[in-house]
């Protein structure tokens, strides 16, 4: 087969599971019972992966920054991991990160440089944190600028980022059927542009993400002469940036919540509980009950108060205005 014929089938391939990611969100949701049953294989690579996850905090070692598990996020890791089919390979729960970019091109025959805007070839993470920033110079001391400037940087000169990024899950799962269940939990959450990352139809990977939550945007540079950190924006501007980031770790939540929620509706089916926990059909019913209630007790208490405002008659019964 021919490259060109090779990249028209790859092409027609990848189009194919882009359709069918649209098609889940109208689609009814898988109950686990329609699952089909995990293969061997699969249960030898989840068997590995969860011992790995089983490594304490700190002998445990990823490429992340952090180079562990985070915590906001185990809770559904460990409910993702807990039904058969699925198994996460890689997190982050979400987290604010400041970081250097790498070296700048000098020659051709140079090995590693980074390119745009990217950490590679000598970048250095500045700034990291997996909850939202404490007001206040703390985190902004930590990025050790000299000075605030806003002249001119030189063409050698290294930027610095700021950057929010959303929580992004990949989850290997053992069908074509296992992959969409969890998919169409993640497009109902909120996490818009998740998607099947290959089309192994053995064990396919979903990516949980949602990119449109996350930003980024250009804070400072470092000199290629000196060494030197410079800001290049106010300390308004990134007590801005701090805010905003704050607000987006609360809907990244909020989301995380709805996809766990959607998970554990589409694998168990709804379910009483014990211990407090109600699915979203069931809050939104209650809520929509009690709603109704204050309605009725508004309406008899407005009743009430325009009986007692009425005039009194000489008997002191309640009657109509007499003129």
């Amino acid at each position: 087969m021919t490259s060109f014929a090779k990249m028209k089938r790859n092409k027609s391939s990848l189009s194919h599971v882009v359709q069918q990611s649209r098609d889940l969100l109208n689609q009814p949701m898988r109950q686990r019972s329609q699952l089909p049953t995990p293969v061997a294989s699969f249960h030898e690579k989840k068997a590995r992966i969860l011992q790995q996850l089983a490594i304490p905090d700190e002998e445990y070692i990823d490429a992340s920054p952090k180079g562990s598990v985070d915590e906001a996020i185990r809770p559904l890791i460990d409910d993702i991991n807990r039904v058969e089919g699925f198994v996460t390979t890689s997190s982050c729960a979400g987290r604010v990160s400041v970081f250097l970019e790498g070296h700048k091109v000098k020659d051709e025959s140079r090995a590693q440089t980074a390119g745009v805007g990217g950490k590679g070839a000598g970048g250095t993470w500045l700034f990291v944190t997996h909850e939202p920033v404490a007001r206040g110079r703390s985190w902004i001391d930590a990025l050790a600028f000299s000075e605030e400037s806003s002249a001119v940087r030189g063409p050698a000169d290294r930027l610095i980022h700021f950057k929010f990024e959303p929580m992004i899950l990949h989850i290997l799962t053992t069908s074509p059927q296992h992959a969409q269940l969890i998919l169409r939990a993640g497009l109902q959450a909120g996490f818009r542009e998740s998607g099947a990352i290959n089309i192994d139809d053995t064990t396919p990977m979903v990516a949980i993400r949602s990119l449109g939550l996350g930003f980024e945007s250009l804070i400072g540079c470092q000199a290629a002469s000196d060494g030197r950190r410079r800001c290049l924006v106010s300390a308004d501007y990134l007590e801005t940036l701090r805010a905003i980031s704050d607000e987006r770790f609360v809907e990244n939540e909020n989301r995380i919540q709805r996809f766990r929620d959607a998970f554990l509706l589409a694998v168990q089916g709804p379910s009483p509980r014990t211990d407090g926990w109600e699915d979203a059909a069931s809050r939104r019913e209650r809520m929509r009950a009690e709603g109704l209630r204050r309605k009725a007790a508004l309406e008899i208490e407005d009743k009430a108060e325009s009986v007692r405002d009425m005039p009194l008659c000489e008997n002191e019964a309640p009657c109509e205005s007499i003129s």
